[in-house]
């Protein structure tokens, strides 16, 4: 069974950046693709940015340019590192592995931007 952990959320004043981490265990971790998401309050869960297991990327339009994604296959991690957090990147934000429909969840990290 595939269970993901996040890590590296908190409060960030507007303008910093963070790098959350999500440890993949229990299955091949290579041949997964992997996701963020977040969900802030009242809205639906969103894509952030994915990663297939090539490495090619993908990125919601609303995090593009400030955003990275990427994955270390040895570790079995995969990170986000945002920059210039805005108010509006406040959200518990979730790991995927296998896409959102089918595939497996982390318990979310919070992340709050506010001064």
């Amino acid at each position: 069974q595939v269970q993901l952990v996040e890590s590296g959320g908190g409060l960030v004043q507007p303008g910093g950046s963070l790098r959350l981490s999500c440890k993949f265990s229990g299955s091949i971790f290579s041949s997964y693709a992997m996701g963020w998401y977040r969900q802030a309050p009242g809205k639906e869960r969103e894509l952030v940015a994915g990663i297939s297991p090539g490495g090619s990327t993908n990125y919601a339009d609303s995090v593009k340019g400030r955003s990275t994604i990427s994955r270390d296959n040895a570790k079995k991690t995969v990170y986000l590192q945002v920059n210039n957090l805005k108010p509006e990147d406040t959200a518990v934000y979730y790991c995927n592995a296998g896409g959102a429909a089918r595939g497996f969840w982390g318990q979310g990290t919070q992340v709050t931007v506010s001064s």
